[in-house]
């Protein structure tokens, strides 16, 4: 049984615009809902005087609104102030804060780019993989950042070739893989490409490949060889908790 979370029943009469997203909140409950789910992309204009006066004016908040002013006083970070407003309103449990405090931490002195990446790779992890492979689209469709450099684009295309080989795309996995190692020159990426590559391509196409580069069939024996031991740990009767097992790792050492 989940646990309960007892609601504000005080709704502003007047919304608070969210501009960067054109975004209307009515309620804390709205507020802290939108500062979690936009952790990424939370900068300085979250943090004004104008929502101390809607939190005071609209809500009857006024310790809060107070505590947010001291903040801003006293040019504390914006990540202070998030949490500020998350804390007070008593909806998260302390693990799900813990976690919170975590990604805005790490985040503190990212540039917006590389926020995103963050985002998508969060998302990655956590098995929201459509969601990421949106993400990282989103940043290889944009305006070229020149703040960073080509490895970060290599890293969002590896983010892309993980992700399109958890769907089984295993073609456009190969792509993305592919694509990644030219931008960052990672030889940990040949791997999971060649991998990729296997699961799509005929035998003899997959046999033209690594033929091209010496580097290709070295890795090539090396994943036959990891099968090989793979297949002395198997018993002979495989139980289904053990193969759900080994599919999981065997999921993670490719993708």
């Amino acid at each position: 049984m989940g646990n309960l979370i007892l609601c504000h029943d005080r709704h502003a009469a007047h919304p608070y615009e969210i501009t960067r997203i054109h975004c209307r909140i009515f309620t804390i409950e709205e507020l802290c809902y939108y500062l979690c789910n936009n952790l990424y992309l939370i900068d300085y204009t979250i943090m004004n005087e104008q929502l101390c006066d809607w939190l005071e004016e609209e809500l009857g908040m006024d310790r809060l609104a107070a505590e947010l002013r001291d903040v801003l006083r006293l040019r504390g970070s914006v990540e202070k102030f998030v949490i500020t407003i998350l804390k007070s309103s008593k909806i998260y449990r302390e693990p799900e804060m813990i976690r919170i405090q975590n990604v805005l931490e790490h985040l503190k002195n990212q540039k917006d780019i590389e926020r995103q990446k963050y985002k998508g790779d969060n998302l990655l992890e956590s098995g929201e993989v459509e969601e990421a492979i949106l993400v990282y689209h989103a940043i290889l469709n944009g305006e070229k950042d020149e703040s960073v450099d080509d490895k970060f684009y290599g890293g969002v295309y590896a983010g892309l070739g993980a992700g399109y080989g958890r769907l089984f795309l295993y073609q456009e996995a190969a792509r993305m893989y592919d694509r990644a190692y030219q931008l960052t020159g990672d030889k940990s990426l040949i791997k999971p490409y060649l991998y990729a590559s296997y699961k799509y391509m005929s035998l003899e196409e997959y046999h033209i490949l690594i033929t091209k580069q010496d580097e290709y069939m070295e890795i090539n024996a090396q994943m036959r060889r990891e099968i090989d031991e793979i297949k002395k740990e198997v018993p002979e009767e495989i139980g289904p908790e053990y193969l759900e097992k080994w599919k999981r790792q065997h999921r993670r050492n490719h993708s």
